[in-house]
């Protein structure tokens, strides 16, 4: 019943979307309130229900598999560009970052799943105690709580910041600012490779000192997503006639 202030349904406005597009590609956000809700992914699928076209996510409650795409890309490309991965598996880092307000999990969700899916990389996911991702997304990564630990060796890292999945939608509690990746932490590193989705929070998620050296692919990685939605958009194209 429409009683509220929600002036059109879902049921209604994506059939009329349906008829002016090919292909609708569209963001939907967490309320970061109740899990059940954000988790069901309630809205995405009721566009691909009734939309009657494909439907690309540009980034949904949970998951951001564009972004994802990117990263992949990025790192084959890099790998490919250096030419000295040829006798071994890149180990790949994911590390929380410190942030000045509640983030969705889904960009990390969806790296998470991606690298494991990839099967091509030595992947850790280091964290403070209690922002663990769900382990639908997380399952074959190994999680460590210590970051330098996690950062032995790396030859990238992303970083990232994400809410509490347990204590849903919850900021990292105490003194988190040791997080922010910085020069200094990337000493232990196979002088790795940073990423990050970006926007990003200079000097909070990251250092000026790493985002403006060359162990920096967030400009790459950022080009990289024009190559990976037009690779989406031409297979469904092509599937859809």
């Amino acid at each position: 019943i429409m009683n509220g202030t929600t002036v059109e349904h879902i049921k209604d406005a994506a059939p009329v979307l349906g008829n002016y597009f090919d292909i609708l590609c569209i963001r939907t956000f967490p309320s970061l309130q109740d899990k059940s809700v954000d988790y069901s992914e309630h809205i995405i699928h009721q566009f691909i229900k009734y939309a009657g076209i494909p439907v690309v996510s540009l980034e949904s409650a949970t998951l951001h598999p564009l972004q994802s795409l990117t990263d992949i890309i990025t790192m084959q490309e890099s790998m490919h560009l250096s030419g000295t991965f040829t006798n071994k598996k890149p180990k790949v880092v994911l590390t929380w970052a410190p942030h000045i307000k509640s983030i969705p999990q889904c960009v990390a969700n969806s790296f998470s799943e991606w690298v494991n899916a990839w099967g091509e990389a030595d992947f850790v996911i280091t964290h403070p105690p209690g922002m663990e991702l769900e382990e639908t997304f997380t399952k074959g990564a190994g999680i460590v709580y210590d970051q330098k630990l996690a950062m032995e060796g790396a030859d990238f890292v992303y970083v990232k910041n994400w809410s509490s999945y347990k204590q849903y939608g919850k900021m990292a509690e105490g003194d988190t600012q040791s997080w922010m990746l910085t020069q200094e932490s990337l000493a232990v590193t196979n002088q790795a490779k940073v990423m990050h989705c970006l926007p990003v929070r200079r000097n909070v998620e990251l250092s000026d000192q790493i985002l403006d050296s060359t162990a920096s692919l967030v400009n790459q990685q950022a080009g990289n997503r024009v190559w990976a939605a037009q690779a989406v958009l031409k297979n469904l194209l092509q599937a859809h006639g």
